[in-house]
């Protein structure tokens, strides 16, 4: 047990050092093409931070873990929301660019609609959904391009080619090692942490909605602490807010294809399935409290943080105590 608690510390150094270079390859991208902050965090920074669940669910789908697979797409949606989210706006709440941040809110809807379908409905993920989300993925980043494409501002034409250059690559360097080192801690963490939880008799199901989900959420957890020290609490919010989407198209998507699997029904309340009667309604009662106040009114409140912190309080609770 030494060994992994040794790894788990290895992995969060290398998530919070990682986290600390990705903010500022991505920043510097935002500013060096005057791309909106919150548009780099809900495309290159959320395809960063999200390897982790793509690696975690993809390993636990072949191995035939559909559970995992399904737990930690759901959990990390619920914990980026109303525990890393929830921390962003508790502590500095503020106005957010709504025109940006309204693009990555209807793909996550479109592609909750279609895991609410399924799961209520049919309650068998085929190959075929699996390649439908994908597919709304790929969309979703050829209309963020273009966007981006479309933000492109004409550069300073004192500024010299050869520094312009220079700086560039430094950017592009600290983006890939940031995103390397996350992705490598987060997987020493999810795998010695997952040891120790089940040391401690932590059930499966469990395991993936919180422990999984937490643990390959933390590559989000240490952005969004890291771009709000740094004043980018914009490229915080677009990276939850992305990276959620990524959770149901590309990171289910991707496990869903690889292998198929129904719907978990290990854990039962009131003699109903956990996944449709909580996980589910809370996944987008969460998501709905961060995003239709901030599309409205174009700004958070720290409530909204304070009440998103309450009820993932409640749901880790609920997982452990019922």
């Amino acid at each position: 047990m030494i060994k992994e608690v040794i790894l788990f510390a290895v992995g969060l150094v290398l998530l919070i050092k990682g986290g600390d270079w990705f903010v500022d390859g991505a920043a510097g991208l935002a500013k060096r093409f005057h791309i909106p902050e919150i548009l780099i965090g809900a495309t290159v920074v959320s395809i960063g931070t999200t390897l982790p669940e793509v690696m975690v669910s993809s390993i636990a789908a072949a191995e035939g873990s559909g559970d995992i697979a399904y737990g930690n797409a759901i959990g990390s949606v619920i914990c980026n929301t109303a525990l890393i989210a929830a921390i962003t706006v508790a502590i500095k709440p503020g106005e957010i660019d709504k025109k940006s941040l309204k693009l990555p809110v209807a793909f996550f809807y479109v592609s909750a609609a279609i895991y609410l379908a399924i799961s209520y409905y049919f309650k068998t993920f085929s190959r075929l959904v699996g390649v439908l989300l994908l597919i709304i993925f790929a969309a979703y980043m050829v209309i963020s391009s273009l966007n981006a494409k479309k933000s492109l501002k004409a550069k300073d034409e004192g500024e010299a080619e050869e520094e312009s250059q220079e700086s560039l690559a430094k950017e592009l360097i600290f983006l890939i090692i940031g995103a390397a080192f996350i992705a490598v801690g987060a997987k020493l963490l999810v795998d010695n942490g997952q040891k120790i939880a089940e040391f401690l008799g932590v059930p499966e199901s469990v395991i993936a909605l919180t422990f999984v989900a937490l643990g390959t959420s933390l590559p989000e957890l240490v952005t969004a602490i890291t771009s709000l020290a740094k004043g980018h609490g914009a490229l915080s919010l677009g990276n939850i807010v992305g990276a959620n989407f990524f959770n149901l198209a590309l990171v289910s998507g991707a496990a869903i294809t690889i292998s198929p699997f129904k719907l978990p029904a290990g854990k039962q309340v009131l003699g109903y399935n956990s996944s449709l009667l909580v996980e589910l309604p809370v996944m987008m009662v969460v998501m709905s409290i961060l995003c239709i106040p901030a599309l409205i009114r174009g700004k958070l409140s720290r409530f909204q943080g304070i009440l998103l912190l309450l009820i993932y309080a409640a749901f880790c609770a609920f997982q452990f105590v019922i």
